[in-house]
């Protein structure tokens, strides 16, 4: 009966312990964090002699935190923000992304999706192998320059990101 009863339960057992569970964990960065982001990402660009905008967003594409230099202009909100959400959205940074969807690219279609602007510039924060959020910088001249300073923002909380 013994033998019975304990084979029962290692059949009755699911093999992947949490797959059959209601729900899912994820992580996001605080907003204390994503701010920490943002202004280290203006600060770099400020350095360089750039005014720029800068977007945070949460894993699922929703904005976190955003700050804008002083003299950069009206349109970096939303460009900083579709960039950052384009990053998480396809999980990629959106210099690479800018490739893969030029005209005659089999991803060119991404191109007119409402929210989607592959421009360099919108870089994923990653932690422990997982997305927990996105970056996007608009206003330096030029997307390889508005991904330097997103990249060097997150250098500037990858103390914060350890063990996230």
């Amino acid at each position: 009966m013994k033998k019975l009863l304990i084979a029962a339960l290692i059949f009755a057992t699911p093999l992947h312990a949490g797959e059959d569970d209601a729900f899912v964990e994820f992580k996001v960065m605080k907003p204390e964090i994503a701010i920490k982001l943002a202004v280290a990402a203006m600060n770099h660009c400020r350095e360089q002699g750039f005014q720029v905008g800068v977007a945070v967003v949460d894993r699922f594409g929703l904005t976190q935190a955003f700050v804008r230099d002083r003299f950069a202009g009206p349109h970096v909100e939303e460009t900083a923000g579709r960039k950052a959400w384009t990053s998480v959205s396809f999980r990629t940074d959106t210099v690479s992304f800018s490739d893969l969807t030029q005209a005659g690219e089999e991803a060119y279609g991404i191109r007119f999706i409402t929210n989607a602007l592959p421009l360099g510039g919108g870089v994923p924060v990653e932690a422990e192998g997982s997305i927990v959020g996105g970056i996007g910088v608009s206003g330096a001249p030029g997307g390889t320059l508005d991904d330097e300073c997103a990249r060097a923002g997150i250098a500037a909380i990858e103390d914060d990101l350890l063990g996230f």
